[in-house]
């Protein structure tokens, strides 16, 4: 069976990778610390380049692929969802046109009425009450490219929990009317919660505002690996029990057939004695029929090299995403660091080897990163001009041992001889978790019958 025993799955684990040398904290490649990354800013930071932080495209075509050198993190609001909206009419009213002031608790009317900034993000007030009183906003949790989130007191059940408060934004109230609908799906068919995806609790609107109401959770993994992996990254027994956890989650988006198309350490969250972790923030997630290529779908350091060239894609996104993160959490550094999406093929094919060309001729964009031979064409800027310059570049089909190479980087961190066969079969897994070819990717399923995630 593929489902864990309770005894296997609550068990605690060492966080902290104590064995670790100091040889082995400096990684060769020279890679980016996981712990210090803020993915949110990362994204903002590329959508203010190209204008979209404010309203997100509608569509994305190849046009305007072709016009862009980075990254529009927006592009999953391609695909009409009015059908999926029509059925949540009767939960969630639509008061964006004339925004509703409620008189939520004490003092209520003394507060000011522009309740929104510039870009339509609520500001919120700690210690506020929202909803008709039911929830005391405790602290800000973070700020997104499409919300706020809050933490808050139920004051029906004394429960903490995660409000995530929408933008004032047409397109973005969709997204969040889409998200509730996934995650709602998902919980139905766990009824159990042991399939590690956040659990809503329901939904409200409040001034104007689409509020998400989601179980509360201590904190994500860039945060664990800040606290307990700064540098040298978590044990290897912590980094086995979440990559089991992550692979059940895998299992159930794929059974239910909901790609999550935005998974990262930021996106997984963790329980307060740290031994469960649950899948988050399904803004980006949709059904697995709605495959509209685009180059942009994920966060760029753990997006797929199929989305990139402009490949069908399916489940498989997903995994090369949790390979990403499993190697962050292991090592403390980000695996892909590439400042854009020509340069994200870099760094990938200097790791992986070459993209098989009969991938690469069935791409839509394969063109804005290879020329007619097929030959990369690395897109830098010019030292001495300051002006970008396309440089072929040759790469070999296949690469090992080298300082980029993964496997070499996993075993070169390991530190003590005790673990030496559990990080080789980690090792493995992540080679076979981030094979170029989507079509040879392991599976969910294939996934949990790895040594490395059996070995106990």
């Amino acid at each position: 069976s593929l489902e864990p025993t309770p005894d296997r799955l609550f068990d605690a684990f060492p966080l902290e990778q104590s064995d670790v040398t100091i040889e082995a904290k400096a990684d060769a490649s020279g890679a980016a610390n996981a712990a210090d990354f803020d993915a949110t800013l990362d994204r903002k930071d590329e959508a203010n380049r190209h204008g979209t932080s404010s309203q997100p495209q509608l569509q994305l075509t190849e046009q305007h692929a072709d016009q862009q050198d980075e990254d529009d993190d927006d592009d999953m609001f391609a695909v009409d969802e009015e059908d999926m909206f029509k059925s949540m009419v009767n939960e969630v009213r639509d008061t964006r046109a004339v925004p509703v002031v409620q008189k939520s608790g004490p003092g209520e009317a003394n507060l000011p009425s522009n309740w929104d900034d510039d870009e339509g993000y609520y500001r919120v007030i700690i210690g506020e009450m929202i909803d008709d009183g039911r929830y005391h906003i405790q602290s800000n949790l973070g700020k997104g490219m499409f919300s706020t989130v809050v933490k808050a007191v139920d004051n029906v059940d004394g429960r903490e929990v995660a409000i995530k408060i929408v933008r004032s934004n047409e397109v973005m109230y969709k997204a969040g009317i889409k998200e509730v609908a996934i995650v709602r799906k998902l919980n139905e068919a766990d009824p159990g919660d042991r399939k590690h995806l956040i659990r809503l609790l329901r939904s409200f609107e409040f001034r104007g505002h689409l509020c998400i109401v989601f179980e509360g959770m201590t904190q994500n993994l860039r945060e664990v690996l800040k606290k307990y992996g700064r540098d040298a990254g978590l044990n290897i027994k912590a980094v086995q029990a979440y990559a089991q956890q992550s692979f059940l989650a895998l299992l159930h988006l794929r059974r239910c057939n909901v790609l999550h198309a935005d998974l990262k350490p930021d996106n997984i969250l963790v329980n307060e004695s740290r031994t469960v972790l649950k899948v988050c923030d399904l803004g980006s997630a949709s059904d697995a029929s709605e495959n509209t290529v685009t180059p942009y779908l994920a966060s760029r350091f753990y997006r797929a090299p199929e989305l990139i060239v402009g490949l069908p894609y399916d489940f498989a996104i997903d995994m090369w995403s949790i390979g990403c993160t499993l190697f962050e959490l292991y090592t403390g550094k980000i695996l892909f660091a590439g400042a854009n999406n020509n340069q994200m093929l870099k760094v990938i094919m200097q790791a992986r080897g070459k993209i098989p060309h009969k991938l690469l001729r069935r791409g839509a964009f394969t063109s804005m990163h290879f020329d007619s031979n097929l030959t990369f064409l690395s897109r830098e800027q010019d030292s001495l001009t300051g002006k970008q310059v396309s440089k072929p570049l040759s790469l070999a089909n296949n690469t090992t041992g080298g300082q980029r190479d993964i496997k070499a980087r996993v075993l070169q961190h390991h530190a003590t001889r005790a673990d030496e066969r559990l990080v080789a079969m980690f090792a493995d897994l992540l080679d076979k978790c981030l094979n170029l070819n989507p079509e040879k990717r392991l599976t969910p399923a294939e996934a949990l019958r790895h040594p490395f995630v059996q070995k106990q």
